[in-house]
């Protein structure tokens, strides 16, 4: 907690970016719940659609540079310019070591799990700015205990979460909350799709709904840093 009024998500604009993905549509379903209306982005547009979230479905690629300015356009066209709030559960994974590593896989675990966020978000902080809004971003367990053979994956998420850290500070005076949320390994049947490698042999997952609940309790209640072992303690 943070001692500040908790965040009424009633009648707010929040964008979820990887919303078709196993926990990117629960948070989608946990902040409809809670009365927002939710702009939906993601790849497969009749997925997007389906999710009945009550805004704009926008088709992108988070490691498009583009998608940043489509958002902002969304938001002025449909929305009146109001975004009170963006959450990133997009991402990608790879398994092995550096070594054993293409070059393209490297470069593409950047580009979605750091750059492309970076992109879109220098573009959207200005109306975040004017809704005093949030962001909320998953790094995982990994930013905060780098595992080997996940080297560049781990490598990714520790560069997400340090902006998330970073970003915290450059945007407390325009009120806008940065949230770095860090679950451990959950069933989002994310590791059965690598770029590249093998997945180890992994504990049980933590269940996706109850992360999504997390995630949304997090923007409530203004957290900056949810770390592992908040989930474990559930």
């Amino acid at each position: 907690m943070t001692g500040r009024p908790e965040r009424d998500l009633a009648g707010a604009h929040v964008a979820v970016l990887g919303a078709t993905g196993a926990l990117g549509s629960r948070v989608v379903r946990e902040l409809s719940g809670a009365g927002a209306l939710v702009t939906v982005v993601g790849r497969d547009r009749d997925r997007l659609t389906a999710l009945g979230a009550g805004g704009t479905v926008l088709t992108g690629d988070v490691s498009d540079a583009r998608l940043g300015d489509e958002l902002v356009a969304v938001v002025d066209r449909d929305h009146d310019g109001r975004l009170d709030g963006l959450i990133n559960a997009a991402g990608v994974v790879a398994f092995g070591t550096l070594v054993d590593t293409d070059d393209t896989v490297l470069e593409q675990l950047f580009l979605t799990n750091v750059v492309g966020p970076l992109f879109l978000l220098r573009r959207v902080i200005p109306a975040l700015g004017r809704s005093h809004g949030f962001i909320a971003q998953i790094s995982g367990l990994v930013a905060e205990r780098p595992t080997a053979g996940m080297a560049a994956y781990s490598a990714s998420k520790a560069a997400l979460a340090a902006l998330d850290t970073a970003l915290a500070v450059e945007l407390r005076r325009s009120g806008v909350d940065v949230i770095d949320v860090r679950p451990p390994h959950t069933e989002t049947g994310l590791a059965s799709r690598p770029l590249s490698g093998t997945a180890p042999r992994l504990p049980q997952g933590l269940d996706p709904d109850e992360v999504a609940r997390r995630v949304v309790a997090a923007v409530r209640a203004r957290e900056r840093v949810v770390p592992a072992e908040a989930f474990a303690q559930r």
